[in-house]
């Protein structure tokens, strides 16, 4: 189990830092490539740019908390719940899938004698 984490790309988790433009201030991120692709991802399905996403979470998170005091790890969070959810939704779908046509059934002449 523990090869499949340790033997992921280097540059997965190589840090990267962004300067993001937040109402006029600009102000510098940094996150591993990793969580800046799966940002560019949630962006995408919501509709934004990165950077218009950035900006969007931080406005939400001081409507909703006031402050957040690592901005960076707030950012993280985001996106392992990001794909907590598409993981949840893939499982919930597959559920449906077979709910709504369940495994043939192999039957054999010799399963059908009584």
């Amino acid at each position: 189990m523990c090869d499949f984490f340790a033997s992921a790309d280097p540059i997965l988790y190589e840090s990267r830092s962004r300067t993001v433009r937040i109402h006029g201030v600009m102000t510098s991120i940094r996150l591993e490539n990793f969580v800046w692709d799966t940002l560019a991802a949630l962006a995408v399905e919501e509709g934004f740019t990165t950077n218009a996403l950035i900006v969007q979470l931080h406005d939400e998170v001081m409507k909703n908390r006031g402050d957040v005091k690592n901005f960076s790890s707030f950012l993280r969070v985001t996106c392992l719940r990001f794909l907590r959810r598409k993981c949840n939704q893939l499982q919930d779908n597959q559920t449906a899938a077979l709910l709504v046509e369940p495994p043939a059934l192999s039957l054999s002449p010799d399963s059908l004698k009584h």
